[in-house]
């Protein structure tokens, strides 16, 4: 069944994608604000009926539901609209795909289409809406239409989108889970997401790393916490976490500079049945303008952090002004508290290759200033962080390590392997942090030669196992040791280390000796002498022909 609905929504995708296509909208830069919007448009519709039948027998049982809903008297409708879940769009009676399919022959259609969709949004604006850093309102829909160039071509685009919607029906995939939707929706914004490497979070975190971050930081049951992810991009550690401890049992709060990301991610939560936390999506750089930090509950700190934050950025034009103002205000009651978010301090800008300046380090001191005192965060890093500047006392690298050493915050550190990322050839790493970390210990695993290589398109990326995904949990979780993969340490020995979180610099070196007799060590030297003559022998012939050639080209 799984598979024929995931069959079913991806040829709707498809097709949605050659409508755009055929009016000249193929891979164009809105492309992906037309799929997201007639998609969660149809999602939406269905969803009202799905859960409008879920109120009462008699609409369970209707034959032609819309017709009962249409002969209700406007204070019965209304009433309805009240008893639907908070996470469920209200739709009037015009809402309705239906009135637009047996509409779509009149006059100016694209008008209504694109009326529809800006009223329904407007109608739903307090839920669905996800704000800036500066206070404004982005609502769910602004209308299609307009992106089709020719005037008179628009009424077409939407009838052949409207039709397409009208043939297929979501009224099976409601009760399906993260898994089914977390397929969907990578397929769903695979063809936008191609400027990722080190731009601002755009790109799509694979869900091995996402399901070892959200098992490793929940191993048991929680409940109301706060999860947040200050580089949420499209969402997809946040999806992974929630489903970890619950869509009911948590709140995401997030923020992206990319007005993509924070469109995706809308579109992500409402699919993953998150609607509820929608209000707290926020456009807007993090770096300059940290909203939740200065807004209530979140300024008191969050439960659980993740993040795959843009290794490197040109961050020149706002560097002076974060580093001026390093000190953030929480309000604790009614003592201020004072709390140095950027502690280890603020990368210089560089005389050349300015576009390499390591934002990173910004955010793994923005996440560990946004911990509660008993927080957990897992952070993606490049893996040169674990050793950077090492016994440097100004490099920040350092800095934030030593911080987390002798806070006894550290809980981890996973050296994942190369190209888990398909569109990034930097090396990467899992920093685990716990603020409440009593065990004195931190556990450091070396996973950087599982996985196997596969081909995703043209790309090669590496790909881990479920086993390979488990034991890297077991390992850190269980904190047992197995030499040449994972160690566990206290602070004091990693201290002792000069911070270093490289997990190879604590494996045993270990020699293996071969017993052998003395004529087995006779012919295994006279083989290695016969090996190094033939060798030199080549050599030297090459080094004859290299240097006549050269003579050659003397002469000529």
């Amino acid at each position: 069944m799984n598979i024929q609905l995931t069959t079913k929504t991806k040829q709707l995708v498809d097709s949605l994608k050659s409508i755009c296509a055929n009016h000249g909208l193929g891979n164009d830069g809105n492309e992906y604000k037309i799929i997201t919007e007639v998609f969660l448009y149809k999602f939406m519709n269905d969803k009202f009926f799905f859960d409008v039948r879920n109120i009462d027998t008699k609409y369970a049982k209707a034959e032609n539901l819309e017709e009962v809903l249409r002969s209700l008297s406007d204070d019965d409708y209304d009433m309805l609209l009240l008893m639907l879940p908070a996470s469920t769009a209200k739709l009037k009676r015009e809402h309705y795909l239906s009135n637009l399919f047996n509409n779509q022959n009149k006059e100016e259609f694209a008008k209504l289409f694109d009326d529809t969709m800006r009223d329904l949004a407007a109608f739903n604006s307090e839920i669905f809406s996800v704000g800036t850093a500066g206070g404004e309102k982005i609502r769910l829909f602004a209308g299609i239409s307009n992106y089709v160039t020719e005037e008179s071509k628009r009424d077409g685009f939407c009838r052949a989108i409207v039709n397409r919607l009208f043939e297929y029906s979501f009224a099976d995939v409601f009760d399906q889970k993260y898994d089914f939707f977390a397929t969907i929706f990578e397929y769903l914004i695979k063809d936008y997401n191609k400027d990722g490497g080190g731009k601002y979070a755009e790109y799509y975190t694979p869900h091995a790393v996402a399901r070892i971050m959200s098992e490793i930081l929940v191993p048991e049951p929680t409940s109301n916490a706060m999860c947040y992810d200050p580089s949420a991009g499209t969402g997809s550690l946040l999806m992974s976490l929630a489903h970890k401890i619950g869509e009911d049992r948590c709140t995401i709060y997030s923020q992206d500079i990319s007005q993509k990301s924070s469109t995706l991610l809308r579109l992500n939560l409402i699919l993953n049945n998150l609607a509820h936390s929608l209000p707290n999506v926020v456009q807007g750089n993090t770096m300059t303008e940290p909203y939740h930090m200065s807004h209530k509950p979140t300024n008191k700190g969050f439960d659980y952090i993740v993040s795959n934050p843009p290794f490197k950025l040109d961050f020149s034009d706002w560097r002076d002004k974060i580093d001026a103002s390093r000190q953030t205000v929480r309000e604790d009651g009614n003592e201020a508290v004072f709390t140095q978010r950027f502690f280890a301090g603020v990368p210089k800008i560089p005389g050349k290759q300015v576009d390499k300046m390591p934002i990173y380090l910004l955010f793994l001191q923005h996440i560990i200033a946004s911990l509660k005192p008993s927080g957990k965060a897992a952070c993606v890093v490049p893996t040169g962080f674990l050793t950077e500047g090492k016994g440097k006392a100004t490099n920040i690298a350092n800095k934030i390590r030593m911080k987390l050493v002798d806070g006894k915050m550290l809980r981890a550190v996973v050296s994942m392997p190369s190209n888990i990322f398909a569109n990034t050839g930097t090396n990467v790493s899992i920093i685990f942090i716990d603020k409440g970390n009593r065990t004195g210990k931190a556990v450091l695993v070396d996973a950087s030669t599982l996985g196997e290589d596969i081909k995703d398109g043209n790309i090669k990326k590496t790909q881990l196992s479920t086993n390979e995904e488990q034991r890297i949990i077991d390992a850190i979780n269980g904190e047992e040791a197995e030499n040449g993969f994972c160690v566990v340490k206290t602070f004091a020995e990693i201290k002792s280390a000069g911070y270093s979180f490289n997990p190879g610099t604590y494996f045993d070196v270990s020699i293996d000796y071969v017993d052998m007799s003395p004529e087995e060590f006779a012919e295994k030297m006279s083989e290695s002498k016969a090996r190094l003559s033939t060798m030199f022998a080549e050599s030297g012939t090459l080094e004859k022909q290299i240097l006549a050639g050269l003579e050659g080209l003397l002469l000529e």
